[in-house]
């Protein structure tokens, strides 16, 4: 528990205090957000304003997760698990892939950075790697970092292990590259209004932050009643999910209406790619669909809108992704992003209370 306090506090003063110093030095460089022009015409008003925030919340969370294991090092001698640097190691690579595009489009003073194959290209390598160090690198106490095959909760429903060793490597880089291209775009699609995405994102890290810590109560080999998980250090990915939470929370400080700073693709390319690592170590790749519910929602929306739109040549929504909707209907941007928060907030629950009802049934106490 002192762990997670640590993480909490250091990344909490990390971004409190980075993001104001960060916002100077963008003003300084001139490097300011550029307006898509055929977005809403009451977004121009925020052209200029300063990028790059997802910066801070990388390292906020990266030196948050540092200051907590260096105290459960110093205390009980508990080395990181691979789980853990891995999973860091996906939200940073992803930051970088966005940290590149951003950069690209302040350079070039417009909104387009790197092309579509240069991002595909970048996050398949990536995610690669992730995806073969997970299978690859030793677990922690005989644990498994990682599961060759589709879980919605703990126990694969398919494995890949039926197709001997190597094909099980192949087919599992391809579901995390899947998953990886999936998270990222749908978290980039929900960064359209001021707060949306760090808020809509603090709330999914703290139910993955509830979910890992549960798992850690009741990790396998534990002195614990109930079901056990098979999960490599459950409570160094909760530490890290917290701290993206609160990261995510110190950073709306400054996001909020009117924001002064926007996270940019190094933020959501990276909140993106922490939540499909945390959902892969966790084994819960479909309760993920559930517990970030309104990315999936934002991600369709414009998967729809654009799949009607090539097949008819008529439009679903005003505007995708589904947010741009409802401001063209007239709502206010801060009231999309509230009750787009409650939204998430209602998802959460809802994966919450489907993996405790899970954890109930394995245990034989679902009538207890």
């Amino acid at each position: 528990m002192i762990a997670l306090i640590i993480g909490l506090l250091v990344s909490l003063i990390i971004t409190m205090v980075g993001t104001p110093l960060l916002i100077r030095l963008v003003h300084k460089l001139n490097y300011g957000q550029y307006i898509r022009q055929d977005g809403p015409q009451s977004h121009q008003v925020k052209r200029g304003t300063p990028t790059l925030g997802g910066v801070v919340i990388v390292l906020a969370t990266v030196i948050g997760w540092g200051a907590s294991a260096l105290y459960r090092y110093c205390s009980t001698g508990t080395t990181p698990s691979w789980a853990a640097v891995l999973v860091l190691f996906a939200m940073v690579s992803m930051g970088v892939l966005g940290f590149i595009d951003d950069f690209a489009k302040v350079r070039k003073k417009q909104n387009e950075g790197l092309t579509v194959h240069g991002k595909f290209i970048g996050q398949f390598i990536f995610a690669t790697v992730f995806a073969v160090l997970l299978l690859l690198l030793p677990a922690k106490n005989g644990k498994p970092t990682a599961q060759a095959g589709m879980s919605f909760i703990e126990t694969p429903f398919i494995s890949f292990e039926f197709a001997g060793r190597f094909l099980a490597i192949v087919l599992f880089v391809i579901w995390v590259n899947l998953l990886m291209a999936a998270w990222t775009n749908a978290v980039n699609l929900s960064d359209g209004l001021d707060g949306l995405c760090a808020g809509s994102s603090m709330i999914a890290f703290t139910g993955y932050a509830a979910i890992a810590f549960w798992e850690s109560y009741h990790v396998a080999g534990a002195n614990n009643s109930g079901f056990s998980y098979n999960v490599s250090d459950p409570l160094d990915l909760s530490v890290i999910a917290l701290c993206a939470a609160i990261a995510c929370l110190g950073f709306l400080w400054y996001n909020c209406n009117p924001a002064t700073i926007f996270m940019g693709d190094t933020g959501s390319l990276a909140l993106g790619g922490l939540f499909a690592a945390l959902s892969i170590v966790t084994h819960t790749e479909f309760l993920a669909i559930i517990v970030g519910g309104l990315f999936v929602i934002e991600a369709m929306s414009d998967v729809i809108q654009v799949g009607c739109f090539k097949a008819t040549h008529k439009r679903v929504f005003k505007m995708a992704p589904i947010h741009h909707h409802f401001e063209l209907k007239g709502w206010s941007e801060g009231k999309v992003v509230v009750r787009f928060w409650m939204i998430e907030l209602m998802f959460v629950i809802i994966g919450l209370v489907i993996f405790y009802g899970d954890w109930l049934s394995r245990s034989g106490l679902w009538n207890g």
